[in-house]
């Protein structure tokens, strides 16, 4: 029944897919034990850089950070900004805290749950950048409620990014590229980014290539990077 409930995940209010996989080593164990509750977004109230930094400072929130890399290098690439990510699946935590343990990153706050969650207690016009990058593509009709790509999450995005901030979204699945270009096309808070076919053909710079990233050109696919700013 509820495949086929109406709604996109700002109302289902419900987390799909595995939230956990192989057995933690015992450092891996270490990690959620000390270093996530020093570093998680805390449980209630507003969430704003001065709060989870000390002082206002550019803030930059990554739905569905997988293993991190890409949170920890724009992290490590810019000290002074601050970045929250979120993600539901603990393995990817875990490497994720292996990446702000070992490269000693101050500016980084995670939470372990639904990132809609945390977004919607960031003031609106906080962020500078909001990244969606290869998230669950839910490749059948009926799942296509579940994609983070849908009007309510992007109509949250676009209020919480301030004037000029940006929205970056890559994927490599062709129906969620089709299904994403349909959600955005037009949208009256972004202008896309881009002028020919090589601007969402080709990695930014400052964008990192992800373990997924990586394993979908292993196996032959094309990769697509798309950039929106918030008018």
């Amino acid at each position: 029944m509820t495949a086929h409930k109406s709604g996109d995940p700002t109302t289902l209010n419900r987390l799909y897919g595995r939230q956990s996989g192989h057995k933690l080593r015992q450092g891996q164990q270490e990690l959620v034990d000390t270093l996530l509750p020093a570093i998680s977004v805390p449980e209630d109230g507003e969430i704003t850089a001065a709060g989870l930094f000390g002082y206002d400072r550019p803030l930059h929130f990554e739905i569905g950070f997988g293993g991190g890399e890409h949170m920890a290098h724009r992290a490590d690439m810019l000290p002074d900004h601050g970045f929250i990510g979120a993600e539901p699946f603990l393995n990817g935590v875990v490497t994720a805290l292996g990446h702000v343990r070992d490269q000693a990153l101050g500016n980084v706050r995670l939470h372990m749950g639904d990132a809609l969650q945390v977004l919607s207690r960031i003031p609106d016009g906080a962020l500078s950048f909001v990244y969606l990058l290869h998230p669950d593509p839910w490749p059948k009709a009926r799942h296509a409620k579940r994609r983070m790509m849908n009007p309510g999450p992007v109509a949250m995005i676009a209020k919480k990014l301030k004037p000029g901030g940006e929205f970056r979204f890559g994927t490599d699945h062709p129906v969620y590229l089709r299904w994403a270009l349909m959600v955005m096309n037009g949208h009256p808070d972004f202008e896309w980014l881009a002028s020919e076919p090589r601007d969402f053909q080709t990695r930014p710079g400052g964008w990192p290539e992800t373990r997924y990233e990586a394993k979908a050109r292993r196996i032959g696919h094309e990769v697509w990077y798309f950039r929106w700013k918030r008018k």
